[in-house]
């Protein structure tokens, strides 16, 4: 049965509402500040190591000793969404402007609020590159310029093909509107100029704990993946998280059990094709194109029902 558990550092105060029925453990793990990385495919043994230390580490968060005014919130929830209500307090936290770790259907991701620029800094600072969790096409629309639509004139209808792969495990890659923060297109280090107004991915995960969190919070959250800083791995087992994270400020954990090192797959929507640009969990559709095919031989058109099909 799943559990809330606090341990850690410092916490947003609005923890004083939780539940009585609250477990406060507690979990002090010194571990080095983060280095910066950016091999993004893991070997997956080495994940799967990791993943087994799982059942020796829960022998450590004995009897509860943390207050609510000072942990990281730990919530262990049912992955298939039987017991949403437990998120209560994460989505509080993350109203105000809190950053944590949260379950996809790929690999885990830190999340913040789209719109705290303070939590968008503190998740620049832990991770890139960033993209935008959204819980409906509306949202993508929102924060991007959306996808290419037909015009009536045997032109393809991209649009109608991406709606039929979301929910999924894919990040397409839309340029920005001027409704996304510019912290979200930036690049370099926070000291760093603005960049002018880029391109973001977006993703609408197909996972329950997932979307529970962005309809509850009803707004789309800002999210990096969550690799190992040292190893530039692909982290699955929240316990394991916890302990390398916990120390760098995370707010709160969202454990839905550990999951399979395979990332979402990167379809590039700003050419003139739909182009991979990293092949993961989601299979290569008919209608996208690999980064090794012929492109002078591609035409969308062919590939993708015209709207007047």
């Amino acid at each position: 049965m799943a559990e809330t558990k606090i341990y850690g550092h410092k916490l947003a105060p609005s923890l004083s509402s939780l539940p009585s029925s609250t477990t406060l453990r507690r979990h002090v793990a010194p571990f080095p500040s983060l280095v910066s990385f950016n091999t993004p495919k893991p070997p997956r043994l080495r994940v799967l190591s990791m993943a087994i230390k799982r059942s020796p580490k829960r022998l450590k968060y004995s009897a509860p000793r943390f207050t609510k005014e000072g942990g990281m919130l730990y919530v262990e929830a049912d992955e298939l969404g039987a017991d949403t209500w437990k998120l209560e307090p994460v989505i509080e936290l993350l109203k105000q402007g809190a950053v944590g770790v949260i379950p996809t259907d790929t690999v885990y991701a830190i999340v913040c609020d789209l719109k705290s620029n303070s939590a968008i800094e503190r998740l620049r600072d832990i991770g890139s590159p960033l993209s935008i969790l959204c819980c409906s096409l509306r949202d993508m629309d929102t924060y991007t310029t959306g996808f290419p639509s037909g015009d009536g004139q045997g032109h393809a209808d991209i649009f109608r093909a991406v709606k039929h792969c979301l929910p999924g495990p894919y990040t397409f890659i839309l340029t920005a509107s001027k409704e996304l923060p510019k912290q979200c297109v930036r690049y370099g280090t926070k000291t760093a100029k603005y960049a002018s107004r880029k391109n973001v991915g977006v993703r609408m995960p197909d996972d329950a704990i997932c979307q529970a969190i962005l309809e509850k919070i009803n707004a789309p959250l800002i999210s990096t993946s969550v690799r190992s800083p040292k190893e530039n791995e692909w982290m699955v087992d929240p316990v394991v998280i916890a302990d390398i994270y916990g120390p760098e400020g995370l707010d709160f954990i969202v454990d839905g059990g550990v999951r399979v090192a395979d990332p979402s797959t990167v379809v590039d929507m700003t050419g003139s094709y739909p182009k991979i640009t990293r092949l993961g969990k989601g299979p290569k559709l008919h209608w996208m194109v690999a980064e090794d095919d012929d492109e002078s031989a591609f035409h969308v058109e062919d590939l993708i029902p015209s709207a007047t099909s």
